[in-house]
């Protein structure tokens, strides 16, 4: 059984006397430890797919199951439940809390399940061991390197040992060195540590190092092609 499973999902907008469809009867399934990267044209609904995977939004029809969870039949307060202990997300803007230091902000998912202190602090301490971020955990993040932040935003999203992960174009925002830097870390996050991600990006480069590549184009998954492990 795939852990993530989309069965002919369909999303719609109005805009004005508009009906726009990003989404249209999309089926798709990512198995666990699966890295998938999602490309397309901007406006096509790549975003829109993280959110609903993810049960921050809903789709207008079909069903999203993850590890046997159908995401699409939770109400808003399992939804919430379900998210902090199942689901990641890194932004593109790292979305970090400027009053927090880097471990607080690692910490701060944790903080939604039900773990001791010696737990909770044992999983932000393998999560930024993991990220290399060790010996930045007291810093804030004006102290921090774009990169660096980012490299927190990571740390966070698997701090609470999701079942996946999903990234918004977690290197749009960086410069190619950077870029590289947090290539490799996805990488072996994925590889080393089993973590299935689910990437959105416009960069072919980045796109390629994922297991699996998708486009999404008029509302469709249109091709799909296996990129060398």
């Amino acid at each position: 059984m795939a852990l993530v499973a989309l069965n002919a999902v369909t999303k719609t907008f109005t805009k004005g006397e508009e009906t726009i469809t990003p989404l249209d009867h999309v089926d798709l399934d990512i198995q666990a430890g699966d890295f998938v990267s999602l490309m397309g044209p901007s406006g096509t609904g790549k975003s829109t797919l993280l959110n609903l995977v993810s049960g921050i939004d809903q789709p207008d029809a079909g069903t999203i199951a993850v590890d046997g969870v159908e995401v699409t039949s939770l109400s808003r307060s399992q939804l919430a439940d379900w998210r902090a202990a199942n689901l990641g997300y890194i932004f593109q803007t790292h979305n970090l809390i400027p009053v927090l230091t880097t471990y607080e902000n690692v910490e701060l998912p944790t903080l939604l399940l039900r773990l001791s202190a010696s737990e909770r602090r044992q999983r932000v301490e393998l999560a930024l061991e993991a990220v290399g971020l060790t010996d930045r955990a007291s810093h804030y993040p004006r102290q921090l390197s774009g990169g660096q932040e980012q490299r927190v935003g990571i740390a966070r999203a698997i701090v609470a040992h999701p079942k996946v992960v999903v990234a918004d174009e977690p290197t749009g925002s960086l410069d190619k060195k950077t870029s590289d830097q947090i290539q490799i870390l996805l990488q072996r996050l994925n590889r080393e540590l089993d973590i299935t991600l689910l990437m959105v990006t416009h960069d072919t480069e980045v796109a390629g190092i994922a297991t699996r590549r998708l486009v999404l184009e008029d509302g469709k998954i249109v091709d799909g092609l296996a990129n060398p492990v």
